[in-house]
């Protein structure tokens, strides 16, 4: 019998960066045994490419792949071209998406890595067309292999990570999806797979078929069958007021799901190459009642834009007869500040948007390059066109 090797201070280190911020890590106890082989870990995270990248998709889940690349990891973004395809995004013109794919959504993920200090250079950005072409990583096969292990009910039920409800009538195409996501991992070699919270189901099906399929099996150092880890960073809350407010106790936590932020909804997000006008705008119109710190995105925000993503402190500009400048150290001294009346709902979202600008400025420069303009252009065209 082998015993599993004592952590070491590296493996504790690694282990803190892979984890922190994390909604979730399925599961926190295989990670020192996983790190302690020695292999160099791969990550990914896929994208759909449908409209602008917004905060959620842009700094909260890159700010998780400068982790990752902190503790060691090599990571990657599959560029989802046929998903968004199935998913009925960008009109299913699949040149388009492909085209948009590389020349927009692809700059966006380096300019979101840029504003949370994260190396562009070492991020790997993969079509996904290309990974299905090629024969040595026998994708379909994969497909095949994950969904003869996978129900019928088990897709239909993880027609959400589509962003769409369970139980509405959907053409087959989508529920294929769910499979073909979760066998992007194995035709990867993926050992730490990665989304938002909302994305949980596929990941669950790849670990759940991981140890039964033949084809492009996981496999740690020794040659064992190993499951991918899969790591949910959470979801932003949107900037709209939800639509019933004040919310009855028991009905906050399907409020606050109900509240994720959108970019179908433009007002509810704010897009990482947002000018700083725009930023103003959309945080001075947030919903944010006053003394309320749990059912608010501008607190929500705070957390997660502000002290998720490393900062130590937040300073708020304030007019002298308002009590002048104050700095908080964390996000508790906000949340008690604002709960008891000491922070002004229009301090609070002034200040934010001064910290989202400041962080924002190296997106709006890498956009302000000519062909990565254009991407931007037809992005938008085709929002509001």
């Amino acid at each position: 019998m082998t015993s599993t090797p004592s952590p070491t201070p590296e493996i504790d280190r690694r282990a803190a960066l892979i984890e922190r911020n994390l909604a979730e890590l399925l599961t926190r106890e295989e990670l020192p045994a996983l790190l302690a082989t020695g292999q160099r870990l791969k990550h990914y995270i896929g994208y759909e490419i449908s409209g602008r990248v917004h905060l959620g998709g842009g700094l909260v889940l890159m700010a998780k792949v400068r982790d990752f690349q902190q503790a060691g990891v090599d990571c990657s973004v599959l560029l989802a071209d046929w998903h968004t395809w199935i998913n009925d995004k960008l009109g299913g013109d699949r040149d388009r998406i492909r085209r948009l794919a590389v020349s927009y959504y692809g700059e966006a993920m380096k300019a979101s890595l840029l504003c949370v200090g994260g190396d562009p250079a070492a991020l790997r950005l993969t079509l996904a067309s290309d990974v299905y072409a090629d024969p040595a990583r026998d994708y379909w096969a994969t497909v095949i292999e994950v969904a003869k292990h996978t129900s019928v009910a088990r897709m239909q039920r993880s027609v959400t990570i589509l962003g769409r409800k369970e139980g509405e009538q959907h053409d087959f195409a989508k529920l294929i999806y769910p499979a073909m996501q979760a066998a992007d991992i194995f035709a990867l070699g993926v050992h730490i797979a990665h989304a938002g919270m909302d994305q949980r189901k596929a990941h669950v099906i790849a670990r759940d078929v991981a140890t039964k399929i033949r084809v492009n099996t996981l496999r740690d150092a020794a040659g064992t069958a190993i499951k991918p880890l899969a790591a949910h960073s959470p979801l932003l809350t949107g900037l709209l007021k939800p639509d019933r407010w004040p919310v009855p106790p028991e009905e906050r936590a399907e409020a606050l799901a109900a509240m994720k932020m959108s970019k179908s909804k433009p007002r509810s997000a704010v897009f990482v190459h947002d000018s700083p006008d725009e930023i103003r705008a959309k945080l001075r119109g947030a919903f944010c009642p006053p003394g309320e710190v749990e059912l608010n995105p501008v607190m929500d925000w705070i957390e997660h834009l502000c002290f998720g993503l490393g900062d130590t402190e937040l300073r708020i500009e304030r007019r002298p007869e308002n009590g002048g400048p104050v700095t908080f150290a964390s996000i508790q001294e906000v949340r008690e500040a604002y709960a008891s009346g000491a922070l002004h709902p229009m301090d609070a979202k002034a200040g934010l948007a001064d910290r989202l600008i400041d962080r924002l400025e190296p997106a709006r420069k890498h956009f302000a390059d000519p062909e990565r303009a254009a991407a931007l252009s037809e992005m938008e065209s085709l929002i509001t066109g």
